[in-house]
């Protein structure tokens, strides 16, 4: 009963029992039809949005302001990066997530420079790169028609007893981000900054240093988020990574990170991913409108904040 009590204090729990209250909800109205077959979709579909997530989380820890909204343009010139450099070819496939890699990463050192040179919060130099990154994306990507490697639209689409491997893979990649935000000085020098700058900087820590790497980390899992969704939905485009933007920053706050900074929860990224793309499944089955999902969608997603302690973290 005590560790039952223990459990519930935890501010990631409660996007996992949102999660698992939508599935029943929408297995409930389906007369209990599809139930595994859309845990497996929503473990395929969640991948992308984790990925992305991390990295939000580690900026969004630094303190308050701190937040990458580059990320959609991000995602849209990596995947089209990837794609003309694999060239359908699956010999090119480790050189063309390579590409993706570095493009990302190095819209994320870009950000932290603009942050760093023109004295501007973080919120405008990120909205600003991505305008440009998206002039970009159209010109480079315009008219591009390359599928992705076969071996590497099958690799994003693989299965393993009916569980994603990507989701597989991201699960151990989540497992390393944890250990490296509570084990490790990058992670430790992550969440001091995030608690007070000022402390951390008195105490040693390359402020400047781990701001900038974070920039960049937030960046490079951009750049490899685009390339997995362009093998994942056959083919890159601009556009194919617009919903990431609120989603990367959703996931973060219902997961139980603190929007204040100096506090992060990466289970909780897991949870509330999936919550949001099974709250988007259960109310296509309900049949509700494009107008009224979007509406209901802000408001469950409020109830799940305010129940995980989200109004004492924006304090």
């Amino acid at each position: 009963m005590a560790s039952l009590k223990t459990l519930l204090t935890k501010p990631w729990i409660w996007s996992f029992v949102g999660a698992l209250l939508v599935w029943l909800a929408t297995i409930a109205f389906t007369g209990g039809y599809g139930g595994g077959g859309m845990v497996t979709a929503a473990l395929s579909l969640a991948v992308f949005t984790v990925i992305v997530g991390v990295g939000q989380m580690f900026v969004i820890t630094l303190g308050p302001g701190n937040v990458d909204l580059s990320l959609p343009a991000n995602i849209g010139l990596a995947s089209a990066v990837a794609m003309k450099v694999m060239g359908g070819s699956d010999a090119m496939i480790v050189v063309g997530l390579l590409a993706a890699l570095a493009c990302g990463a190095a819209i994320g050192a870009i950000n932290y420079l603009l942050i760093w040179a023109l004295r501007i919060p973080p919120i405008i130099a990120t909205l600003s790169a991505s305008f440009i990154i998206q002039s970009v994306d159209i010109s480079y990507g315009r008219g591009l028609q390359i599928k992705p490697p076969p071996g590497f639209a099958d690799f994003t689409n693989w299965q393993v007893l009916g569980v994603p491997v990507l989701a597989i893979l991201t699960v151990l990649f989540t497992i390393a981000a944890a250990i490296a935000l509570q084990r490790m000085i990058y992670g430790r020098s992550v969440l001091a900054i995030g608690q007070n700058i000022r402390a951390a900087w008195l105490a040693g820590v390359n402020v400047g240093r781990i701001r900038f790497l974070t920039y960049t980390l937030s960046g490079a899992l951009g750049g490899i988020d685009g390339a997995l969704l362009a093998g994942y939905f056959r083919g890159a485009n601009v556009d194919i990574g617009n919903e990431y933007l609120l989603a990367s920053i959703a996931v973060v706050v219902i997961g139980g990170t603190s929007v204040a900074g100096g506090k992060a929860n990466v289970p909780g990224v897991w949870g509330a991913a999936l919550f949001l793309v099974l709250l988007l499944t259960m109310l296509n089955t309900f049949g509700v409108s494009a107008g009224v999902r979007l509406l209901l969608t802000g408001l469950i997603i409020v109830g799940v904040i305010t129940a995980a302690g989200g109004e004492k973290a924006v304090r």
